[in-house]
């Protein structure tokens, strides 16, 4: 038996003092007793990372304006903030639930509608993440792990990304950290109420993005039914307390929507028949893993690949999502494992190997998701896996390096550190001419300092030190430098990706849409895969708009544009006696137009415009009514598929068929208010 096989005391609770008992060797240390610099090391990450996510945060304006759109409508509507809809006059929803829409709807209610009042709390969110999951992992392997973890959920490109946008995934990662802290505090005594907490935090995650929260809950679930030091009846019935809890918190919205009357409440966005259950199961549910998502731009496909990319283990690791969060996964699975085989032989209730196994099933399911789903599904997506990357570099670099007397620990530890350096260079060789000499000096020092850790017991006391800091360069500085990127470059459009741009992609080489606006930004669509087909010249309907700038109503999927004064003038003109002052196809369509007059705009058929809402007859009788102003057209395009396209092509081809087109700046407009509107058909 070697020195890394023998036994050794098991991790224990003093429960009458409610301290950590014998520190496991091949885990680290517990979380009493702090050093003394470990709170303003804390403070100085925290404050560190709020100027990363904060500094010139104006700069992407409304960033998702489909997202800002809805925020404006909250601000105005309590109605529209309870339901998530698009527009203050509650016509249709955005097609994700409010929860993140709730918080940066209450923060422009206090502080006005504005880039900074609903990018703030993403930002702050941020923050707290990090925070939370230095406090998650200090609990049972001390500060230095939790400081190295919160550093690179900090840093990882991807999260700079999410934490300084208004998309739902800042909801629900600091939601989903949140749970993984009351998981840990729950296996340390078996308490049934951080069970419960750890349930209502991912449900409250379920109404940020739906199904993407429950993707922890079987390795949350298989863990404490594992290792929580109660007996097996009481482990089964605080997990059935907390997926109560999970099912009440996550329920009560979904209810409350399912029994208001249609009439009574707005559109259901993202569903064929306006039902929650159906947005919920399919678009933003098993329809994602499936491909089968009516009313999508896009998903589906053969065996391996979608609309959205080749699936498969190689994924997560390929030009779109690479740099997004990939720098230290491959770390990540070798620390995993290291630390499962040198904790094999500790009892059931090892606390410290049970939280290695709750940060990777975490890793472990999301990324078996992500990578073989065939649905939609977007680089920022994989914010998700930044904290248990950060949570399992943290745990056993540090717990690792604390035992580096050991040959196995120092060998492990040179190959994670060998294998980050070359992984890094291989990502920063994707963009060849931004900054060459990075790749080089972190390969270079990356191998240097490997080779060190194997031979540390030939270096002095001090010089071990010394190791550890260069140690960290080529594990932060490159998704750093990234992240650095990242918060200096304003991210527009409803697809953003961190970094700078990388040639290729999934089907390779293909045009790039949607990260930073403009005429071909970075992340979106693999080749030759346009959102419902290739745009078409003349005529039709463009439930998408254009994709890049081309002026008009131009913006569509990827970025809503701002409107010229002109047709904002002419919007603002006799507002008030209008429901909509506009109507246009496809919400990121009118997105821009409602931001900008600040008045709501009719989205026909929700964000694709493939929603088979309204009806042409249920049109024409709002016109009739006198209830829309305008019609805003736009050219080139189709719908995805599902019954809006046709529905809305229909509402298109009454419009230009009816009423006299004018020209406003580069926009054409329908007037809807003529007589003729209100009694033909």
């Amino acid at each position: 038996m070697t020195t890394l096989d023998r036994p050794r005391p098991p991790i224990g609770i003093d429960r009458a003092a409610g301290r950590p008992g014998r520190r496991a060797w091949h885990l680290g240390r517990g979380g009493g007793g702090d050093p003394a610099w470990a709170r303003p090391a804390l403070l100085a990450l925290l404050v560190a990372t709020a100027v990363l996510y904060l500094w010139g945060l104006g700069a992407s304006g409304w960033a998702n304006s489909f997202y800002s759109a809805a925020v404006q409508a909250g601000a105005t509507s309590w109605k529209a903030w309870f339901f998530g809809s698009f527009d203050s006059s509650n016509f249709i929803t955005v097609d994700k639930p409010p929860a993140a829409l709730w918080v940066m709807g209450l923060s422009a209610r206090i502080f006005g509608v504005n880039a900074w009042s609903i990018l703030v709390p993403q930002a702050l969110m941020g923050v707290a993440a990090v925070g939370l999951l230095y406090a998650t992992v200090r609990r049972r392997f001390g500060p230095g792990a939790g400081l190295l973890a919160g550093a690179v959920l900090a840093v990882t490109p991807v999260a700079t990304l999410m934490f300084r946008f208004n998309n739902p995934d800042a909801l629900l990662v600091v939601l989903l950290v949140g749970s993984a802290y009351a998981m840990t505090r729950a296996l340390e005594a078996g308490q049934a109420k951080w069970v419960i907490a750890a349930g209502a935090l991912i449900g409250f995650a379920f109404l940020a993005k739906m199904l993407q929260a429950v993707l922890v809950v079987p390795g949350f679930a298989l863990v404490y039914l594992v290792a929580a030091p109660i007996s097996v009846r009481r482990r089964l019935l605080h997990l059935l307390a907390g997926g109560g809890s999970l099912i009440l918190a996550a329920g009560w919205w979904i209810l409350a929507v399912a029994l208001t009357p249609a009439s009574a409440r707005p559109y259901v966005g993202g569903s064929q028949h306006n039902s929650i259950l159906e947005l919920t199961l399919g678009y933003n549910g098993f329809g994602r893993l499936t491909g089968d998502e009516t009313g999508s731009v896009g998903g589906g496909g053969g065996t391996g690949t979608g609309r959205w990319g080749a699936t498969g283990w190689s994924r997560l690791l390929n030009g779109e999502m690479g740099g997004q969060v990939s720098w230290l996964l491959p770390a990540a699975v070798v620390l995993l494992v290291a630390l499962l085989w040198l904790s094999r032989r500790a009892p059931r209730t090892d606390q410290r190997r049970a939280a290695v196994l709750l940060w990777g099933s975490w890793l472990l399911v999301t990324a078996v998701v992500f990578s073989y789903a065939k649905g939609i599904i977007h680089p920022y997506y994989t914010v998700a896996l930044a904290p248990p990357i950060g949570a399992l570099v943290g745990i056993g670099a540090v717990g690792l390096w604390r035992h580096r007397g050991r040959l196995g620990a120092r060998v492990v530890l040179a190959a994670a550190l060998a294998g980050t350096a070359l992984w890094s260079y291989v990502l920063l060789d994707r963009t060849p001419s931004w900054h060459p000499v990075l790749r080089a000096g972190i390969l270079l020092v990356g191998l240097a300092v490997s080779a060190l850790v194997v031979g540390l017991p030939t270096l002095s006391g001090r010089g071990a030190p010394v190791v550890a800091g260069v140690a960290l360069l080529p594990v932060l500085v490159a998704p750093l430098a990234y992240s650095l990127d990242t918060a200096a470059t304003p991210h527009t459009g409803a697809i953003p990706s961190a970094g700078p741009a990388v040639a290729g992609g999934p089907g390779g080489g293909g045009p790039r849409f949607g990260a930073r606006g403009g005429v071909a930004p970075r992340g979106g669509f693999p080749q030759g895969t346009f959102p419902g087909g290739p745009p078409q010249a003349g005529g039709g309907l463009a439930p998408f708009g254009r994709l890049g700038r081309t002026g008009g109503m131009g913006g569509g999927l990827l970025d809503a544009q701002k409107p010229s004064a002109a047709l904002v003038q002419l919007l603002q003109q006799g507002s008030s006696n209008y429901t909509w002052v506009a109507a246009a196809v496809g919400a990121n369509n009118a997105a821009g137009v409602q931001l900008a007059v600040d008045r709501p705009v009719m989205a026909i058929g929700g964000f694709n415009g493939s929603d088979p809402v309204p009806t042409l007859a249920q049109f024409q009788q709002l016109v009739r009514q006198g209830r829309v102003h305008y019609f805003l057209a736009s050219g080139g395009g189709r719908g995805g598929p599902g019954g809006g396209a046709a529905t809305a092509s229909d509402i298109t081809t009454w419009v230009t068929s009816t009423f006299s087109a004018t020209t406003v700046g580069s926009s054409t407009v329908y007037d809807l208010s003529g007589a003729a509107g209100r009694t033909g058909t």
